[in-house]
């Protein structure tokens, strides 16, 4: 997992960073974002941008990939993504590069009142379909980072069981190694694929009750396009969930390893092997809850 060391990162800083290197901007105030990141501090910018500053090393090394490759997946999606607008340099005492975002309209997936929840797993579906099919020629592989999102899940296995052993007195124990051990035995067969990498409610916009855009590609990268299902056991449910796989065309063992990037996460949560956010923290029990009786209902 990253480390967690991380830099102070303030109003005052951002500032400065903008003063001294886009002049053209000083005079536009700058507020923190209400709720402004976990790997990244957001703050808007004027009323149209947004400063999006890495928290950690691990984090600034996505700079300049979401640079280089959000404007050319941008025109191929069905939904806005971010735009980056400008690049900043260490500066400050700040040692990373950060970048200058135009600012999306919408509250986030986690809060936002969803009108239909059939028709957002709908319009997530086609937002992931339309980006696995682009074209994925010199599309960067999974990094120190985006791995722990898009990398193999085997690499998690120890973790996995150990967490299992933790939580033995609260989850059954057989039906959830019986979940992690199938998802293990399968491997994506086909040409590696876009994958967003974090896909979850805190990353998806809505307005007016619909999906209006997806954020967030820190963990952007060509691979199994399995870890972006995590998000239908962590966010669907019913018949939702039967409608975001059936509109989706990947195969059995696919799901089963999203089904294992959903556990993986909900058990190091629930045992207390990571840190987290407030989002994450609040559903790693139902999350855990709906994987295993996915499970058992197959």
């Amino acid at each position: 997992m990253p480390n967690t060391e991380k830099v102070h990162i303030d109003v005052s800083l951002v500032r400065r960073l903008i003063a001294t290197q886009f002049p053209q901007w000083a005079d536009l105030p700058v507020k923190p974002v209400k709720f402004g990141g976990w790997d990244n501090r957001t703050f808007h910018l004027g009323k149209q941008m947004l400063v999006r500053m890495p928290s950690a090393e691990e984090y600034a090394m996505n700079v300049e990939k979401e640079q280089k490759w959000l404007p050319r997946l941008a025109p191929l999606l069905p939904l806005p993504i971010p735009e980056p607008l400008a690049m900043g340099e260490p500066a400050e005492g700040y040692p990373w590069r950060w970048s200058v975002y135009r600012w999306i309209e919408g509250d986030t997936a986690a809060s936002a009142h969803i009108a239909d929840l059939g028709d957002f797993a709908t319009s997530l579906a086609q937002f992931l379909i339309a980006l696995q099919r682009i074209d994925t020629t010199d599309g960067p592989l999974p990094g120190p980072y985006s791995f722990a999102h898009v990398g193999a899940l085997a690499t998690y296995d120890v973790e996995t069981r150990q967490a299992i052993a933790v939580l033995k007195d609260k989850i059954d124990v057989d039906v959830a190694t019986e979940v992690w051990k199938k998802a293990l035995e399968t491997a994506w067969q086909h040409s590696p694929v876009w994958v967003h990498g974090d896909i979850m409610a805190g990353n998806l916009l809505v307005q007016g009750g619909k999906l209006s855009a997806v954020i967030d590609f820190g963990g952007l990268a060509v691979g199994d396009p399995a870890c972006d299902l995590a998000i239908a056991w962590k966010f669907f449910r019913g018949k939702s969930r039967e409608t975001f796989r059936e509109m989706l065309p990947l195969d059995a063992g696919t799901w089963a390893r999203g089904r294992g990037w959903a556990l993986w996460k909900a058990l190091i949560i629930a045992a207390g092997f990571t840190e987290t956010n407030a989002v994450e923290a609040a559903q790693p029990w139902r999350v855990i809850g709906e994987a295993l009786a996915d499970h058992r209902r197959e």
